[in-house]
Parts: structure tokens; C-alpha cells; sequence
């Protein structure tokens, strides 16, 4: 067991070692097929004018642009085929002045080759190792007067079989090192740059958030439906049985007559506060009937006079027509609080791609994002959805809001 186990150990830097070796063959016959491309003008002593010469030279890059994309698959699928790295493709077309195509050409010409020629390199060591390594075997197989000659062939034999085992193995560890070395170059001059990468992934990012966004937004619409049919016309039923008890049961006696009025004012306390609370999570009347609607009944709920403007050719999307709603919502209920104001103002207006909300009173103003009033969970609502939040509220008033949210033109 111990003698399996060293061998193990021994043998363990060979192991997966012919994909890097098979890697390394197929580059050399793409690198080759490239560069014999790209010589064949020069290959039988070149054009000697300076006009031909110009004119190699011309048709040398027009070669190099038409078989840089040939060569960059050709490379993408040896890369994915032998080492299991997916270089991903670049978004748009590389042209002759972009440096992406640039960065693909020093990959085909200097980077690429030098390094398969390392790793070649590297193999016909390998494989001179291999025989340095193996002398006892194939020393027997030559005359024996060849033997008789070297007294001390033996001991010569001895180091070069040391030799043969270290220089095998500097050889794998080489092929292997020198794979991965051609995987990262591939991948920084092949692939998408950093910054590619970067402005792809926040492109990822924008679409989760904005399917987390929609799909929160659909939540609520569902709760305040399953509230508004459900629990909210049950508590209603409850409130009408309690004020007929009331009505009708009138021989029952003080202290349980008590009781059911004591339980109606409940009840219909609990009405308003679950209306209150359907409200905010998504109203029904925003979705049935818009923002315009949906604003006026604020402005009708408030205790003080509130001017409504909604200058809107089409509705926008929902999200951000919930965004909006709740932008008021908050703004004027923060009025109501803080501001001492006598009269509000609400408008909304789409400009091309961008739906500015502004909520302004006379109030004396002074409100901060920080100050608890409210508004930095407003805030962090409209980035949400890539909006803008600013507030202007100087000690002694206005205070105005005011909300860009993108929507589509």
C-alpha cells in the first residue's frame, strides 16, 4: 500500500497531461497556417520596388483583416476543445482601426506563437528525456562492443536517467504552466476587455434589478388585491352584521350592548386601517385608471388643499407609475407632518424618455434626507428604478421635490 501510494505521488504531475500536450500541437499547426498566410508574398524573396513592396504590404493586412476572425475561431474553439476555457465572444465587429482587432493580431502574430514555441520546445525535451530516462532499457539493444568500449557506461548510464527523470518532469510542469499562460493571454487579447466585461455586467445588473423591481411591484399588486377581496369585505361584513345587532337586538342588556358597539367602532377602525394600508401597497385605482385618478384621490384625502397637474400623453410602465404614486404619497403625507404649509401642489409631465414629478408647498421648510422625515426611503425608492431625487427646502420655505424617472419615449 505504501509503495502504491508513493508511486501515486510520483506519477501525480502526468496526470491530465495530454490535453495541454494535444493543445499545444493543434496551436502550432494554427499558428503555423496563420503565419504561412500572412508570408506567402514574401516567401519567394519578396517584391524588390518600392511600389510592389507597398503593395505586399497592402495586401498583407487586407489578408491579415480577412483571416484574423478565422483564426480567433479556430482559436476559441481549440481553447474550448482542449482546456475547457470559453472565451466569450466580443459584442459589435472589430474593424482594421479598432483595438480590439489589434489585440487579436498580437495574439496571432508574437503572443500565440512564442508561446506554443516554448511549449514545442518544452515536448521535444520531454521526449529526450524520455529517452535519456530509458537508457537501461534501450542500451542492451546496441552491439555489445559499443558496451565493452565504455568501461564506465554504467555510472554514465546512472546520470543520464537522472538527468532524463528531472528533465521530464521540468518538461510536464513547463506544458502544463505554459496552457495556462496561453489561457490568459487568449483571454485578455481574444476576449472581451475588462471594460467590456465591466459595462456587460452592469447590463446584467440593470435587467435583474428591473425584473426585481417588476416583480416586486406585481407582489403588491396581488397582496392589495387578495386584502381588498378578502379580508377587507370580511371585516365589512362583520362591521354591517355588528351595526344591525345594534339596531335590532334592543333587549339586550347595557353591558352587551356595550360590547357590540365597542366592536363595531373596531371594526371599522380596522377597515380604515387596512384601507389605508391597500392604499399604499399598490392602489386599485392606479391600475385601473392611471396616475391621474390615483393622484386626485390624494389630493382629496388631504386635510389641506392640494393641486393636482398630470400632463400625460400615454401611461408609463407600471413600475414606474407605482414609483410616482408613492413619490406623492410620501411627499405630501410629509407636508401633512412637517410643514405647517396652508396649500400643496402636484405635478407630473413627460418629457420624451423622463417623467418628472414636483411636490411643492408653502410650508417653512427645512426638511432633510436625513432628518427622519421619510425622505431618504423615497429616495432610495426612485434609484430603484435609475430615477434622480432632489429636494430644495430652505428654513422658512418652499420646500420642493423633485423626481426624473426614465420611462420609455
Amino acid at each position: 500500500m505504501h509503495m502504491s501510494n508513493t508511486l501515486r505521488r510520483l506519477l501525480r504531475p502526468f496526470e491530465n497531461s495530454g490535453g495541454p500536450v494535444a493543445f499545444h500541437f493543434s496551436g502550432g499547426l494554427i499558428h503555423t497556417l496563420g503565419l504561412t498566410v500572412l508570408a506567402l508574398p514574401w516567401l519567394s524573396g519578396g517584391p524588390t520596388r518600392t511600389l510592389s513592396v507597398l503593395a505586399a504590404i497592402f495586401g498583407m493586412f487586407a489578408v491579415l483583416a480577412a483571416a484574423s476572425p478565422v483564426l480567433t475561431t479556430m482559436q476559441r474553439a481549440r481553447f474550448r476543445g482542449w482546456l475547457g476555457v470559453d472565451i466569450h465572444r466580443p459584442e459589435g465587429k472589430a474593424g482594421i482601426r479598432s483595438g480590439r482587432f489589434w489585440r487579436q493580431v498580437q495574439y496571432h502574430l508574437v503572443l500565440g506563437p512564442l508561446i506554443t514555441a516554448a511549449a514545442l520546445t518544452a515536448l521535444v525535451v520531454a521526449a529526450a528525456s524520455v529517452a535519456a530516462a530509458s537508457v537501461y532499457v534501450w542500451i542492451w539493444a546496441l552491439p555489445p562492443e559499443v558496451r565493452l568500449s565504455d568501461v564506465g557506461y554504467s555510472t554514465h548510464a546512472a546520470y543520464l536517467t537522472a538527468v532524463g527523470v528531472g528533465g521530464l518532469y521540468a518538461a510536464v510542469w513547463s506544458t502544463k504552466a505554459l496552457a495556462r499562460l496561453d489561457a490568459r493571454v487568449a483571454l485578455s487579447r481574444l476576449g472581451p476587455t475588462p471594460a467590456e466585461l465591466l459595462a456587460r455586467r452592469v447590463e446584467e445588473v440593470t435587467e435583474s434589478r428591473a425584473g426585481v423591481v417588476d416583480a416586486a411591484d406585481a407582489e403588491r399588486r396581488r397582496i392589495e388585491r387578495d386584502l381588498h377581496d378578502g379580508a377587507q369585505q370580511r371585516l365589512v361584513s362583520m362591521a354591517v352584521n355588528l351595526g344591525l345587532a345594534k339596531i335590532t337586538l334592543t333587549d339586550l342588556p347595557e353591558d352587551a350592548r356595550k360590547v357590540i358597539d365597542e366592536a363595531h367602532r373596531e371594526a371599522k377602525a380596522a377597515i380604515q386601517e387596512l384601507s389605508d394600508l391597500v392604499r399604499g401597497l399598490h392602489p386599485a385605482v392606479l391600475e385601473d385608471r392611471g396616475l391621474d385618478a390615483a393622484l386626485s384621490g390624494i389630493a382629496d384625502r388631504a386635510p389641506l388643499p392640494v393641486r393636482v397637474r398630470v400632463d400625460l400623453a400615454s401611461r408609463p410602465a407600471a413600475a414606474i407609475e407605482a414609483v410616482a404614486y408613492f413619490v406623492v404619497s410620501e411627499a405630501l403625507a410629509n407636508v401633512v407632518k412637517h410643514a405647517q404649509a396652508s396649500r400643496a401642489e402636484v405635478t407630473v409631465e413627460r418629457f420624451g424618455g423622463i417623467l418628472l414629478v414636483v411636490v411643492s408647498d408653502d410650508g417653512v421648510g427645512g426638511a432633510d434626507e436625513s432628518g427622519g422625515t421619510g425622505l431618504a426611503g423615497l429616495a432610495k425608492r426612485v434609484a430603484s428604478v435609475d430615477g434622480t431625487f432632489s429636494i430644495s427646502s430652505p428654513v422658512g420655505g418652499p420646500t420642493v421635490v423633485t423626481v426624473e424617472l426614465p420611462c420609455a419615449p
